[in-house]
């Protein structure tokens, strides 16, 4: 029977009937842990869900708290950086400043009166002038570039200064020609300018007292061949020496009041005696000086423009080309015989240097350059330097008369005295063991 109702009605039934055979009380304790098991497993599942809720929960703060914290960080991080950057620049400043206070008490220059003694007797001495670039006015590519007068007022506010000498020299920008020649080719025209002046000019330089003129530099070639011999013949019909031209014209030697002077004269520049080339040019200088009294030379190299007017001594290039160690030539030449260097070429005053007691100033500036040339601020001043010389070639002492120079005018004596200054600055700041004193009225001593 019982296992009839198990089989047809199933367990619980069979359960049930199993109850009244063994006791009522037996069936309702099962029946009451059976249901305080459902009631804790429901209990147990309820606290697992809670506690699951509650762990994601934190989960959820701690992330955001990492968040937050994280966040703080990178504001304390980007405060500090930029906190950082303010000292690094205030530092910077500060460091700027002090730097800039250095060097305005390193080029502080030194200036003097008078000179401490008396000039020497000049008897016996031999006085050589010397002046920077020269072009009096070009009729190429336009006669409106010529001055006014036939050029004739160019050099009349300091003739008297420049003819008051043993000897006068200057640089002669260009060739001297009426018309015609071959002008070169510019590969930037920008950068590249073609001087022809009339031959008429020379009289300007005969009359202002020159006596030798260089004609090494880079518009020597301005006119070809052509121009090239015009000038040379135009100087030698006016009795003014020249140099300068590789191979043809490397020297010249002259006599003036019973002295024989030797030039040279050297430039960077195609078919010019090259400044680069300096064991030539010492061949060319103890030659002179088997020749002569007095060795002159003379250079065209080194940068150009305000930015270039000190000295560095060593090789200088400029819009691509090597423009010469004009230190190493200055006293290669001099240790082979020369007893004066005139400088010029990069347009602007440069400073002075005894060297072995010979006397050197590595740029004479712009002297005359009439129309076409850039004459603001440094460009449109210059010295006359006038040095006295022994009968050996040593130094004795030395005059500058400073200059300036406009777009419509010729030099003019300078009543600031600019280039003196500039001279005082550049030698004691380029040459301070140069061995020279140099005065506020423009007079040279040695220390």
């Amino acid at each position: 029977m019982i296992e009839f109702i198990k089989t047809k009605k199933g367990f619980l039934i069979g359960s049930l009937f199993l109850c009244f055979a063994t006791g009522i009380i037996s069936c309702n304790t099962d029946a009451k842990e059976e249901a305080e098991k459902e009631e804790l497993a429901r209990i147990l599942a309820h606290e697992k869900d809670s506690i699951a809720k509650s762990l994601a929960l934190q989960a959820e703060k701690d992330s955001l708290l990492a968040e937050k914290k994280r966040q703080e960080a990178q504001v304390a991080l980007e405060a500090e950086e930029k906190k950082k950057k303010e000292e690094e620049t205030k530092l910077a400043e500060k460091k700027k400043i002090e730097e800039k206070k250095k060097s305005a008490e390193k080029t502080t220059i030194k200036t003097y009166a008078s000179p401490p003694t008396p000039r020497p007797n000049e008897n016996g001495l031999h006085a050589i002038i010397g002046v920077g670039d020269m072009m009096l006015g070009t009729n190429y590519p336009s006669k409106n570039y010529l001055p006014a007068n036939g050029g004739r007022d160019l050099l009349s506010q300091v003739q008297n200064k420049l003819i008051d000498a043993d000897v006068t020299f200057g640089n002669l920008e260009g060739t001297i020609l009426d018309s015609g020649g071959k002008v070169k080719r510019c590969s930037n025209p920008a950068l590249c300018y073609a001087f022809r002046s009339p031959e008429s000019y020379v009289e300007h330089f005969v009359n202002a007292g020159f006596d030798v003129l260089s004609i090494a530099n880079n518009h020597t070639g301005d006119f070809g061949a052509e121009g090239r011999r015009r000038t040379k013949q135009v100087l030698k019909n006016a009795g003014i020496e020249y140099a300068g031209l590789a191979g043809s014209d490397e020297y010249t030697v002259f006599e003036k009041n019973g002295i024989r002077y030797g030039f040279a004269a050297f430039a960077p520049n195609t078919g010019t005696c090259d400044i680069r080339n300096i064991s030539k040019a010492k061949q060319i200088v103890k030659k002179l000086e088997g020749m002569s009294d007095i060795v002159i030379v003379s250079f065209h190299g080194g940068a150009e423009g305000k930015k270039h007017q000190h000295t560095p001594c060593k090789t200088e290039k400029y819009v691509g080309e090597n423009r010469g160690n004009v230190c190493k030539f200055a006293h290669a030449v001099i240790d082979a015989g020369a007893d004066i260097v005139f400088g010029h070429g990069p347009h602007v005053t440069r400073a002075m240097e005894l060297y072995n007691d010979r006397f050197i100033i590595y740029s004479l500036g712009n002297f005359c350059t009439y129309g076409r040339f850039n004459l603001r601020d440094a460009a449109g001043i210059a010295p006359i330097v006038k040095v006295f010389v022994n009968s050996d070639g040593s130094f004795s002492h030395g005059e500058i008369t400073p200059i300036y120079q406009g777009k419509t005018h010729g030099p003019k004596i300078d009543s600031k005295k600019r280039a003196i200054k500039k001279l005082q600055e550049l030698t004691q700041t380029d040459f301070p063991n140069s061995g020279l004193e140099i005065y506020d009225d423009g007079t040279v001593m040695k220390r």
